[in-house]
């Protein structure tokens, strides 16, 4: 049995507690939380040792792996202590607010030997991990072109801040929202050469943006482009969408179905035709041990534990994927501060050199 422990129970925290305590490979020993009435709950109905201190569980719990599911600005130093014990880590996302903090944090989980992964459930859906069978196979040929979006509403009036509305805690749309598309386009694709164009406007926060534009630019001719929103009404839940345009078709997915057009059937994979193709989600989705909110989320704490178990499985998600996205944040995020390059109705004019030093920084990431 592998000894685990969650650290945080806000709304994530507690999700992954109800889903990795009925795991048969499980045993849940411990919880840290600064919240005393969730502990006195969690103690008196599951018997399991509660701690306020996250430094002291780990002297005392003798953990093989622990989810952390705290607010984003307090990753890095629960991860880093986390790491130094040789305790296994499941992080939610984003593993950090820094591009470089993450490819330290990778740096020292290989130096460790332990298993880590950070929570871009998307992966584990069914029907983005179909898209990415097709595109390792080629079925739409050369990409040209992603469309990456995300809308829903979260943020429709003016508000006061809480740690996910202020960017310096970990919050904000680029984090919290415009992460899951970005941290795909980076499995499907790696990371971008560039961006430009990035905009993060506010429309109901004071302190952080509530939307997500720009370009993306990659070494091989492909651009991508990022659309993401989250004071979007029109919307009743988030929705993540991928849109792929290839020479020689077309995917388009969700959470719910797959449609993908091809134009040469010799490069669709079994059970593809010429033309429109739909798969849905109940076809493409695998039965998980347990259930609470989604099939994806059993399924990548599942998969954290067999790796543990096995560690010669390959890594869906680990901290050098999510190091990727976190890099690609900041270059969103610089991009986005250094300003338009060419005025509208004038002659191009060179590009400021601040943009200029970005893309090579971009370029040379990793």
């Amino acid at each position: 049995m592998i000894r685990i422990a969650v650290a945080g129970l806000g709304k994530m925290g507690i999700s992954h507690l109800g889903m990795i305590r009925p795991h048969p490979d499980v045993e849940l020993v411990a919880v840290c939380d600064t919240t005393g009435y969730m502990l006195d709950v969690l103690a008196k109905y599951t018997g399991m040792k509660t701690f306020t201190d996250y430094q002291t569980m780990l002297d005392t719990a003798r953990l093989d792996a622990l989810i952390i599911a705290t607010p984003s600005k307090i990753h890095v130093a629960m991860v880093e202590a986390a790491l130094a014990k040789g305790i296994h880590v499941f992080c939610e996302k984003p593993l950090t607010l820094s591009g470089s903090d993450a490819v330290r944090l990778t740096a020292l989980a290989k130096d460790k030997g332990v298993v880590c992964q950070v929570g871009y459930h998307n992966r584990f859906v069914g029907t983005f991990r179909e898209v990415k069978r097709l595109i390792d196979a080629g079925a739409i040929g050369k990409v040209d072109h992603v469309l990456a979006e995300a809308y829903g509403p979260v943020v429709l009036k003016p508000k006061g801040s809480t740690w996910r509305t202020q960017r310096s805690e970990g919050g904000g749309c680029l984090y919290d929202y415009a992460a899951h598309p970005l941290n795909l386009v980076n499995w499907y694709f790696g990371m971008p050469a560039a961006v430009g164009g990035s905009a993060l406007p506010k429309i109901f926060s004071r302190d952080t943006d509530d939307a997500v534009y720009g370009t993306l630019f990659f070494e091989s001719g492909m651009t991508g482009t990022v659309s993401v929103n989250w004071s979007d009404e029109s919307y009743r839940k988030m929705s993540t969408k991928i849109t792929i345009t290839g020479t020689a078709g077309r995917i388009y997915a969700d959470r719910q179905e797959i449609q993908v057009y091809a134009r040469d059937a010799q490069l669709l994979p079994e059970g593809y035709r010429q033309g429109w193709n739909v798969r849905y989600i109940t076809e493409l989705t695998d039965e998980v041990y347990f259930y609470i909110r989604g099939e994806e989320y059993s399924a990548q704490l599942d998969y954290f534990v067999r790796r543990i178990q096995q560690p010669s499985l390959e890594p869906i998600n680990d901290f050098a994927s999510a190091a990727m996205t976190d890099q690609l944040i900041d270059a969103i995020i610089a991009d986005a501060a250094a300003g338009p390059g060419v005025a509208a109705g004038s002659a191009p004019m060179a590009q400021p050199a601040a943009k200029r030093g970005l893309w090579q920084r971009i370029t040379n990431a990793g």
